[in-house]
């Protein structure tokens, strides 16, 4: 992908929301103003462009179906994106692309201006940046909150390194953070096992930051939470915004209300509307095809 390439897409973007995209920019992890005239170190995901992911033209077919259809989309460095759209929209597949899990037919996936995802697999995408959590938690119920995000650090997984492997100051810093991030401080001894289906996502969200991602995939993120747990689903998330990434697939309206900026909906997949949530509220296409009357 070229950079004209990208510099279109970003105008594209900027041209349809001006405004918020001024403030979304301006962000804790590097919009615009903080990327450019900057030298992208090696291993750092270049976003002098604005852009952190970028989506051209991507297609996929199954058995003759068309599950993604010449989707575009692209994220701001620090945005927390909303996806939503009927079932069947495309909505997984789009994350499977991105995560290598599923190769497109055609089209082109960028993380950053300079790294094709199409040319990594999985665990490389992973390795790059991007971690995805799906639906139903996967944690480990047998050890404790702690021993799960201990396993989670990101260091050398080699059979000697993990033989040996000590903790420091560092890591037991981060542990401390991501602890007191993912609201579950109080619980550092207690077996995954007995944790309440809404601390269970809380600790594979804080697995995944162990890692330190600079973009994070999360699907149906509160499905079967409790009201408490989904309101503290949306502070942990707004407290993420900004340091990380975010694209986040919910149907949970009043959830999406709460952490939204902008709102993309797909359906038949592709993009249908994009805007704030009052937007696509509003667009007669998606009440037809998704929010009815």
């Amino acid at each position: 992908m070229t950079p004209d390439l990208l510099e279109q897409g970003a105008k594209r973007y900027e041209a349809r929301l001006t405004a918020l995209d001024a403030a979304r920019l301006n962000t804790e992890a590097g919009g615009q103003t903080a990327s450019y005239g900057r030298v992208v170190q090696a291993g750092e995901v270049d976003v002098t462009h604005g852009r952190i992911l970028y989506l051209e033209d991507v297609s996929v077919s199954f058995d003759g179906f068309k599950a993604i259809n010449k989707l575009s989309l692209d994220i701001a460095p620090g945005e927390l994106r909303c996806i939503i759209g009927p079932n069947g929209a495309g909505k997984t597949t789009m994350m499977d692309i991105i995560t290598g899990k599923t190769r497109p037919d055609e089209g082109t996936v960028f993380f950053g201006s300079t790294i094709d995802l199409l040319r990594h697999s999985e665990p490389e995408i992973a390795q790059l940046g991007i971690g995805r959590k799906f639906q139903k938690p996967t944690v480990f119920e047998q050890l404790t909150v702690f021993e799960n995000l201990e396993l989670a650090l990101k260091t050398d997984k080699g059979v000697k390194s993990s033989m040996f492997f000590r903790l420091d100051s560092a890591h037991s810093d981060r542990l401390a953070e991501v602890l007191h991030t993912i609201h579950l401080a109080d619980s550092v001894t207690r077996q995954a096992g007995n944790l309440s289906h809404g601390q269970k996502q809380w600790l594979e969200i804080g697995m995944l930051l162990m890692q330190d991602p600079k973009l994070l995939l999360l699907d149906e993120p509160v499905a079967g939470m409790t009201d408490e747990e989904t309101a503290r689903t949306a502070e942990l998330f707004l407290t993420l915004k900004g340091k990380h990434s975010l694209m986040v697939v919910e149907h949970d309206m009043g959830f999406i209300k709460t952490i939204s900026e902008i709102v993309t909906v797909l359906c038949d997949g592709s993009v249908l509307a994009q805007g704030t949530l009052e937007e696509v509220q509003a667009d007669e296409r998606v009440i037809e095809v998704y929010l009815g009357r």
